[in-house]
Order: structure tokens, then sequence, then C-alpha cells
């Protein structure tokens, strides 16, 4: 298991929040292999990009790449 930071783990919890809303959306109660492909792609872009989203505060502004 990785050891990860509070800053990482507040990312993954903004992650989990961006994916609920989705889920919300497809239904709770549909089994993972059910889901199309599409919307195993949305969930995986979601997760990504909150997750990003979350941590870019901590990539120096004068820096064009992420640290993450």
């Amino acid at each position: 298991m990785v050891d990860l930071t509070e800053q990482e783990r507040a990312a993954l919890r903004a992650a989990i929040r961006a994916m609920a809303e989705v889920m919300a959306e497809i239904g709770w109660t549909t089994p993972l292999n059910a889901l199309s492909e599409q919307q195993v792609l949305t969930l995986a872009e979601v997760a990504v990009g909150a997750f990003q989203d979350a941590m870019r505060p901590s990539c120096p502004s004068t820096s064009p790449e992420v640290p993450f």
C-alpha cells in the first residue's frame, strides 16, 4: 500500500464524492459489471479529474508540469 499524504487523502475523498454523483445518476443498485463502457469511462474521467483538481493547489504556479 502507498503511504498517502493528508492532501492526497483529501483529494481521494474529493474524487469519491464526484464518483458518487455519477453513481447516483446511474443508480446505486446497478452492479459494476452491468455498467456500459461509457459509464465506466465517465467514472474514471470524473475520478481522475476531481483528484487532479484537488491536488492542483499543491503545484507551484510557476511550473507548467503537474507534480503528481
